[in-house]
């Protein structure tokens, strides 16, 4: 049987999105309550790196501890495919060792073609394109404090980036409404805005992109990669950063997120990540929930749940 793997949000129904999400809430619930949940002993998930991280790999690592199973942490310089190995000719190895695979990488194809020629589940944990474990943990978070995201507004202020292309896939998912904020040339991609344009908004000021928004959410201005680009970038997202100022045209009780790290003083002031209405300990810790959630579904058919 072929195995199931978790590239984007899309590879989830909406169903099974609500579902991976309250099951994080539970998850999350039997932790705190110091309840022991190991399902799956003995498994093991191999966590490729090609882009540095913080959240992505003491989540996955924690979450696998904490299920019962182990992570191998693998850098550029742990495995061949940093000195050239063929994507396909790993993925046929690495898979009839691992259980399960995380991958964290630039380009999307290498996501796609790694998972084509990979006989175990794989995990994209980033790519330049999209971020669909952070939006798992978003919605979580939004879902525990407000309950379901259908019908709300969600505004992103900033590069139409990796976290901005899934905030549109859970749109369509979740059927909820994006004002996108962002300078003319930054656009999120043109064929998600199409597919959705009845849910999607794209908005040059971030004033009007705000006004009764329900979340607020935003991103560095130079995702990894991107540093040479930093000054322009910065000339170009003037005026595009979040405050408690522009919250307070939100919805009176919206939410902020940030799927960090954050460059305070420039996509967020210095206050914004401390100001009452920011959830992102939260969002940061759900990182590791969700992920679990994740874990499990694609796992079922190899462990007694």
């Amino acid at each position: 049987m072929n195995p199931r793997h978790f590239l984007t949000l899309c590879d989830l129904s909406p169903d099974e999105f609500k579902a991976l999400v309250d099951r994080a809430i539970e998850l999350k619930r039997l932790q705190k309550q110091g309840q022991l949940y190991q399902p799956i002993k003995n498994r093991t998930m191999a966590m490729i790196f090609e882009k540095s991280s913080t959240r992505t790999r003491i989540s996955f690592e924690a979450g696998m501890t904490q299920l019962g199973g182990h992570a191998m942490f693998l850098s550029p310089r742990d495995t061949q495919l940093g000195r050239g190995e063929l994507i396909e000719d790993s993925a046929r190895v690495l898979s009839r060792i691992a259980d399960i695979i995380m991958i964290r990488t630039f380009e999307h194809s290498k996501v796609e073609r790694f998972a084509k020629y990979s006989s175990v589940p794989v995990i994209n944990a980033l790519t330049d394109d999209f971020h669909p474990c952070q939006l798992l943990a978003d919605v979580q978070t939004f879902v525990e404090r407000k309950g379901s995201m259908q019908g709300k507004t969600v505004t992103y202020i900033g590069d139409g980036n990796n976290m901005c292309n899934s905030y549109i896939n859970a749109s369509g998912l979740l059927d909820f409404q994006l004002h996108i904020a962002c300078p003319v040339g930054f656009e999120p991609m043109k064929s998600l805005t199409d597919r959705h344009r009845d849910r999607v908004t794209i908005y040059r000021d971030p004033v009007e992109a705000v006004r009764g928004a329900h979340l607020v959410t935003t991103d560095v201005w130079a995702s990894m990669g991107q540093e040479h680009e930093q000054a322009e970038r910065a000339k170009a997202f003037d005026g595009f950063h979040v405050s408690p100022a522009l919250m307070d045209l939100a919805d009176a009780d919206a939410l902020f997120m940030h799927c960090l790290p954050a460059h305070r003083g420039e996509e967020i002031s210095h206050d914004m990540l401390d100001d009452r209405r920011s959830v992102v300990w939260d969002e940061a810790e759900n990182r590791l929930h969700a992920q679990k959630a994740l874990i499990e579904l694609l796992l079922k058919d190899k462990i007694a749940l």
